[in-house]
């Protein structure tokens, strides 16, 4: 059975389809406005606060029973979606299972892009290969894959801009988590401690995928604390 996204618009702003004009180009300070704007979703949480609460104030408990669906996509993808869609005039920017990404028109679910990363066929992860969404920056979007890379997409097509190798998946790291730009910085980090992989946290140029910093969250055994402990 595929699995099903079912995408409920929960405002009553007109919305169509993305211009034709080019993409929209996202700024630092859009992402520090966080939700000031509250038809778009920038960020993972909402804004760098991380609370999530959506300034709209059409749905109250009043009538939040009246909620109904308006479509369905259908991924044909097996998988789980465990992402929050990044939200751009009118357009859902969504991650999936496996490597997969679309855009969609909010309005009426129709793709209007998909990008797909191969995963190797050797990749080794404990709880399946799932992402937790997109970073956004300029016409750019940000994603981790299952094979422990970050790649940047172009907003408009889904091309491939740049991809870098943040670890080597073959002993044991992944990557599922969702990206975050601050000022002109990605920063992502690793899965695969269940597989005794040492954490690690990069931050990457948004513009070339050069990696610019490395924080590891588990001591070395040159370090001061001791790997020992």
């Amino acid at each position: 059975m595929r699995r099903v996204l079912l995408l409920i618009v929960l405002c009553s702003t007109a919305v169509a389809a993305q211009q034709a004009g080019g993409p929209p180009v996202v700024t630092s300070q859009d992402l520090l406005a966080g939700l000031s704007d509250p038809t778009k979703w920038l960020v993972y949480h909402g804004n760098y606060s991380g609370h999530r609460h959506s300034p709209l104030t059409q749905i109250t408990p009043e009538n939040v029973s009246r909620l109904t669906a308006q479509w369905t996509f259908q991924s044909g993808v097996l998988g789980s979606f465990q992402g929050t869609p990044i939200v751009i005039d009118n357009v859902l920017y969504e991650t999936g299972f496996a490597g997969n990404s679309w855009a969609l028109d909010a309005r009426t679910g129709r793709p209007i892009w998909r990008h797909r990363e191969e995963v190797p066929s050797d990749l080794h992860v404990c709880c399946g290969s799932p992402n937790r969404g997109f970073a956004v920056l300029g016409d750019r979007l940000f994603q981790v894959t299952p094979d422990a890379h970050v790649i940047a997409l172009d907003m408009r097509t889904g091309a491939l801009l740049w991809k870098a190798t943040m670890a080597d998946y073959k002993v044991g790291y992944s990557a599922t988590v969702a990206a975050i730009v601050v000022k002109d910085k990605v920063i992502v980090g690793t899965a695969g401690a269940e597989f005794g992989t040492r954490g690690m946290i990069d931050a990457y140029d948004t513009q070339t995928g050069k990696r610019v910093w490395r924080f590891y969250t588990v001591a070395g055994p040159d370090d001061p604390v001791g790997g020992k402990t």
